[in-house]
């Protein structure tokens, strides 16, 4: 008796429940005539990212150069301050392989 109510259960749930239907994939396309200044836009991006990384670097050996002596707490944060902005350009430079990754 309840292996048979087990089944009307499933061939119930197989004709009520409803299916979701499959969602469209289509490949990103950018709008005619903007891919050309989107480009040159990111190119620029990726400029003013290269120079705010080495206007950090700098910074940071500038705090370590300060920070010397009787100030170390001005030195280490110089010094903690490098991953942070290797970090960030690392991310910069392979932002668009990873974003390729969830597009093809």
């Amino acid at each position: 008796m309840i292996a048979v109510n087990v089944q009307l259960l499933r061939v119930l749930e197989a004709v009520m429940v409803p299916r979701p239907a499959p969602v469209p994939d289509p490949a990103p396309q950018a709008p005619p005539g903007l891919a050309e200044k989107m480009e040159v836009l990111l190119a620029w991006g990726k400029w003013g990212v290269l120079v705010c990384g080495v206007a950090g670097l700098f910074i940071c050996a500038g705090q370590m150069a300060i920070g010397r002596k009787n100030r170390s707490a001005f030195a280490a944060d110089g010094a903690t301050g490098i991953p942070w902005v290797l970090g960030g350009l690392s991310l910069a430079a392979t932002a668009a392989p990873i974003v390729g990754v969830f597009f093809k």
